[in-house]
């Protein structure tokens, strides 16, 4: 025990053991720098404990330095230097708990033991007494524990992805069987389409082999006839020889004789030509004379023409022919001129032009502005407005799905913001319609098929087609008009409570819209009433009924409240009514024009109108203007009509003047040229000349004819005898070729059927070819699985044929048959035509579902080795946590119910009642301790909190928790400071004795109780030190005192006994 004054230094010998034994300056509660624990006035100090060492070893005397110039500090073990670590191995080592309250309660942190939860008091409390190994048990009870949630949770959502997972699996599993199904069909069309050339290769090598040899046979027996026959046709191929070259010499004597025929007819062609041209020079002779006549007349003809065109030259010009220099003078004068109106007029139609531009410019303007005017009038355009401003994103995607029908199988309305609106005998009743849908409910996009919601939400929410993401609420459901809940009332009920109807009754919206209305909102069982004479009770009794869709209750509006009632499912199934104000509607209100709009765009429509006036003004005013300039543009026109005159008299002056020359000088060459004519007698004597000379050449001609009839008749007799001997040849030839056919009969037969059995073997041959290249094409073309296919029946075939031609070769016993296709061509054929009549008949299948299918198939198989895997740690979870809780839960328990004995009887004994007790949970980290205390007879046992009770009890309650805890307690000792502040004699009185009983014992650990004051007549033992800490500027005067306490007092005594024996003397 150590006592003294507040403000002695009593703590400090708890803050000394607590840093000396290296832990944290935060346990006490106090500052939490080592260098502000230093003496101040002093730069340094040390701290030096002296421990019980283990049985059998020595003591540790653990000293530790510390600075007020620095937070570092240095440690020694038994006199030799040692660090931190190893000072914090030897307090494990003791288990000394300086950290636990419930070994180590500074004054500082006295406060913070009642405030400690339930969990952080267990937790302290195991750390303390009981098993050693109750910490570790209850750590991997809260480690495995947490693991386990985590993995059953797990487990769970794996197990429900995997059953969603295996759910869309067979959804599409009889697509993908028809996929397989279809696959496998086509790999045997495949294999059979490489069977069957096969099979054809396969026998038409058969009817090779036995052609091959038909013809081999035909070709040996034609060889030996032939052979046979071999001189006579040897001569026979002589007579060919000389009939051939016979025939070629009587060919080239025919041939030289036609050439003759030809030169003879040629020469004959020649004079003929020569008789036709000796008659026309004679013709031309005799009228030499005529034509002198007629040359001499043409000639006085002449003369008179040129005469009369050299007069037409002569005459003069007509008068007032204006001359070339006035011409041009003329025309310069008239293009200045008409350039000078021209630009004049120009400017004006410029100007009209910019007021023509200004006044489309402001039709347009106006035509514009009527048009938006219009638009606001348009329901649906201010409704897309007013949708724009409460949510862009629903707006955007309502213009996309306009512009995106073509994408969608059916009509999807753009949510019944926009597509509803209220009766004309509904109006009275907008804001309680509106009351029953919410503003997300009204910006819902509504689809009437699985197809369409799909489609929005992959274009809209997915790909972002609105050129940023978004999420736009969509909906739909399968239309199953069973599964609609009935409204709750009839018509007649309706009537009878004074309802008006239903709030569907008062809507205008598309028919296909209606099953959103009814499924969704429920607006066919919502009943509205403007009347608020409404039984309130008898309504909630009606709608409330159950039915076999639905277990009973039903929304109602009378006035301005909306009733929402509902039926428990549970107990005893009590009806309730929740209520709400109806707000003012803002959504199905007539839209109205935004004042600010339609006083824009009546600004703009008198503005535009204003300035087309203006346009139209300022265009009349140019034209007027532009009217001055009419006298101008007729001087203009006359002055361009005159020259026009003066031009086309002068080009009719040069036309004329040009003709004649023309005429004069052709006429004037034709004269020239009949003057130097030749005379008649020159001409008689040319012509007699030609005559002379075309006689000669016709007697030329005469001879020549003469030589080439007798060459021709030459050539006719040698001619004739080369014919005889090729008719000899050739009878000879045609005999002995008799001769030779009846003689080679046998041959020809043989040679006959040679050359059809050639010719089937030829054919087949081909055709064998033909289908062994088809063969090696198509194989080449197919896939591995279908060549592998293919050589798993071909090639035991192969080996069969091998073997039984072996065995027929050899006389051994035919290979067995089994395992060997034998199927024939046709055969293979009818197969294939039955696979493909199967292949029609399955439809095909989307090979993304079927990669869909098999990812998915290979997801679960993961998934399911997963969970399987996850399965087995959680049952080795389990069962770890089944040996943890084994041990620790009854270690605990006992603990728990020593402590709470102790802890129970101390309490009895100063006439309150406290109670121990462990608080379980799913959650190992969450059990605890309670600790129930009672300090009055009125009272209830209460948790103790940091709040509920007061300081005393709080004190009283911890000292006796403390206590009880002592003698189960491991660590080597534990520590108390001023944990008696704030409690009565009694209580205080009671704790002390306790105290002075648990910790005396001979087994009890060493115990520091630190006080400053305490009552009198308190019960002590002799295994009690007491230690009086004084602390102040007095010191004893009598030397030799050592400060101990009790020399102080026995010299107080023995000087209170002498004074009073000197005064009895």
């Amino acid at each position: 025990m150590i006592i003294g004054p507040n403000g002695t230094g009593k703590s400090s010998i708890a803050c000394a053991i607590a840093l000396g034994l290296n832990f944290s300056p935060q346990i006490l509660g106090r500052s939490n720098e080592l260098n502000s624990y230093v003496k101040n006035g002093t730069s340094s100090g040390y701290i030096e404990i002296e421990l019980k060492g283990p049985k059998g070893k020595p003591n540790l005397v653990i000293r530790r330095n510390i600075s007020s110039a620095s937070k570092s500090s240095s440690f020694s073990l038994n006199g030799h230097s040692a660090t931190g670590a190893e000072i914090k191995t030897k307090m494990n080592e003791l288990n000394v708990q300086v950290g636990n309250l419930c070994s180590f309660l500074p004054q500082d942190r006295v406060s913070e033991f009642a405030a400690m939860t339930p969990q952080e008091l267990l937790r302290e409390t195991q750390l303390a007494a009981g098993d050693p190994n109750l910490t570790k048990w209850h750590q991997t009870l809260i480690a495995a524990g947490k693991d386990l949630r985590a993995l059953q949770q797990t487990i769970k959502t794996e197990e429900d992805s995997l059953k969603q997972m295996k759910e869309r699996n067979e959804g599409i599993e009889r697509d993908v069987q028809r996929y397989k199904e279809r696959k496998r069909i086509e790999r045997a069309i495949e294999l059979l389409q490489l069977l069957v050339p096969v099979a054809r290769y396969r026998e038409i090598r058969e009817h090779f082999l036995e052609a091959k040899e038909v013809q081999r046979k035909w070709h040996e027996r034609v060889k030996i006839l032939q052979e046979r026959n071999a001189p006579a046709h040897e001569l026979l191929k002589r007579y060919a020889q000389d009939y051939k070259n016979a025939e070629k010499e009587r060919d080239h004597l025919k041939k030289k004789t036609q050439e003759k025929f030809k030169q003879l007819k040629q020469k004959s062609q020649a004079s003929l030509a020569l008789e036709q041209e000796a008659q026309n020079l004679s013709e031309q002779l005799a009228t030499v004379k005529d034509e002198e006549k007629a040359r001499v007349k043409q000639i006085r003809v002449l003369e008179g023409e040129v005469q009369r065109w050299q007069e037409e030259l002569a005459k003069p010009p007509p008068q007032g022919l204006a001359s070339d220099e006035e011409i041009k003078q003329a025309s310069k004068e008239l293009q200045d001129l008409k350039r000078a109106v021209g630009e004049k007029i120009e400017d004006f139609n410029e100007k009209i032009r910019v007021q023509v531009n200004i006044k489309a410019d402001h039709s347009r303007a106006l035509e514009h502005a009527q048009k938006a005017l219009a638009a606001q009038n348009n329901v649906d355009v201010q409704k897309l407005e007013m949708m724009k401003k409460w949510d862009r994103d629903v707006a955007d995607a309502i213009v996309w799905v306009r512009e995106n029908r073509h994408k969608f199988k059916m009509e999807v309305f753009e949510t019944p913001f926009m597509r509803m609106a209220m009766k004309n005998n509904g109006r009275n009743f907008t804001n309680q319609v509106e009351a029953c849908i919410s503003s997300g409910q009204m910006r819902t996009l509504v689809a009437q098929c699985k197809e369409d919601v799909d489609t929005l939400n992959h274009f809209i929410n997915d790909e972002a087609c609105l050129g940023r993401k978004v999420r736009v609420t969509t909906w739909w459901r399968a239309h199953q008009p069973e599964t609609l809940i009935p409204p709750p009332m009839s018509r007649e009920e309706l009537k009878e409570q004074n309802f008006d109807g239903y709030a569907l009754d008062y809507l205008e919206y598309p028919p296909g819209l209606e099953w959103y209305l009814t499924k969704e909102l429920n607006l066919h069982r919502t009943a509205v009433a403007l009347n608020t004479r409404i039984d309130v009770n008898r309504v909630m009794e009606i709608v409330a009924r159950p039915s076999s869709l639905h277990p009973g209750g039903a929304n109602f509006v009378f006035g301005s409240t909306m009733n929402i009632v509902s039926r428990s499912r549970y107990g005893r199934k009590a009806v309730s009514n929740l209520t709400r104000d109806v707000p003012n509607a803002r959504n199905l209100t007539a839209p109205s024009i935004d004042p600010a709009v339609k006083q824009r765009l009546d600004e703009a429509l008198a503005q535009a109108s204003t300035q087309l006036s203006l346009a139209e003004e300022a265009i009349k005013e140019l034209k007027q203007a532009m009217s001055a300039l009419d006298p101008e543009k007729k001087i203009c026109e006359q002055k361009e009509e005159r020259f026009k005159e003066m031009k086309e008299e002068k080009m009719k002056e040069a036309k004329r003047l040009g003709t004649a020359k023309t005429k004069l000088s052709s006429k004037q060459g034709s004269l020239a040229a009949l003057r130097k004519a030749p005379s008649a007698e020159q001409k008689q004597k040319k012509l007699q000349k030609q005559l002379i000379s075309n006689a000669e050449q016709r007697m030329e001609f005469a001879k020549d004819y003469t030589i080439l009839i007798h060459n021709i008749i030459h050539e006719q007799q040698r001619c004739t005898l080369v014919g005889l001997k090729y008719l000899q040849i050739a009878a000879n030839k045609t005999a002995l070729q008799e001769l030779c056919d009846r003689k080679d009969e046998k041959y020809q037969t043989a040679l006959k059927e040679y050359n059809a059995a050639n010719e089937r073997f030829q054919h087949v041959k081909e055709r064998s070819k033909e289908l062994r290249d088809m063969s090696r094409h198509i194989l080449d073309g197919v896939d591995d699985d279908v060549r592998d296919a293919f050589e798993n029946i071909e090639n035991p075939r192969l080996q069969y044929d091998s073997d039984l031609k072996k065995a027929m070769e050899d006389g051994t016993p035919l290979p067995s048959k089994e395992g060997i296709d034998f199927r024939t061509a046709d055969e293979l054929e009818a197969e294939l035509e039955t696979q493909r009549a199967e292949l029609e008949m399955n439809m095909n299948t989307n090979p993304g579902v079927v990669e869909q299918y098999e990812k998915r198939k290979r997801d679960i198989e993961q998934l399911e080795a997963a969970v399987a895997e996850k399965k087995n740690r959680e049952e080795k979870t389990l069962k770890q946590i089944k040996n943890a809780k084994d041990n620790w839960h009854p270690a605990l328990q006992k603990l728990v119910n020593s402590i709470g004995a102790k802890f129970s009887a101390a309490f009895d004994r100063i006439g309150c009642a406290g109670e121990i007790c462990i608080s379980e949970n799913e959650d190992y980290e969450k059990w605890a301790i309670d600790i129930l205390v009672k300090f009055r007879d009125s009272e209830k046992l209460q948790l103790l909190t940091a709040h509920r009770q007061s300081g005393g009890e709080r004190s009283l309650t911890t000292i006796l928790y403390l206590m009880s805890l002592t003698e189960e307690a491991r660590a080597p000792f534990s520590l108390v400071d001023e944990i008696n502040q704030g409690m009565d004699q009694r209580a205080e009185r009671v704790v002390h004795n306790s105290m002075v009983n648990v910790t005396c014992q001979p087994d009890s650990a060493q115990y520091f109780l630190i006080t400053p004051k305490l009552l009198p007549d308190l019960e002590y033992h002799e295994r009690m030190k007491i230690l009086c800490v004084n602390n102040g500027e007095w010191l004893p005067e009598e030397r030799n005192l050592s400060g101990r306490m009790c020399d102080m007092i026995d010299g107080y005594l023995a000087r209170q006994k002498g004074s009073r024996s000197a005064k009895d003397l």
